[in-house]
């Protein structure tokens, strides 16, 4: 029998934004290095356990105050990265999320037309 496959249900963005984050057995400050609706990669110099519940405050660009997960759960570790699942948001966390999400949703759509459109364009030119 074949082994199944993971998949992700929404796309993570690549972005590298600060973080502080903490757990029961630690607590610490890394850069996220990609980020969805439902979860974010963190990279740090600290150990932290898989499975663990930790709370993330993500420090966006020109927002105040941090982005607050208030519950999330360490689903993967590997090295100095770990992966994080949200579980529990604020109203007004979840609204600054999907917009953070949105405006890079717009400008990934933009590249990719971007790359699309030139080599048409190049073909028009010649």
């Amino acid at each position: 029998m074949a082994p199944l496959r993971y998949s992700r249900t929404y796309h993570r963005f690549p972005l590298f934004y600060p973080v502080i984050f903490g757990g029961a057995p630690f607590v610490g400050e890394g850069v996220l290095t990609n980020l969805s609706l439902m979860g974010c990669s963190v990279m740090c110099d600290r150990e932290v356990l898989c499975g663990s519940d930790v709370r993330v405050s993500v420090l966006l660009p020109n927002q105040m105050p941090a982005l607050s997960i208030d519950l999330g759960t360490i689903k993967w570790v590997q090295g100095c990265q770990f992966g994080v699942e949200f579980l529990r948001l604020p109203l007004e966390a979840r609204q600054r999320l999907n917009r953070t999400l949105r405006i890079e949703l717009i400008e990934f759509l933009k590249a990719r037309s971007n790359r699309s459109e030139l080599p048409a364009s190049l073909n028009q030119e010649s």
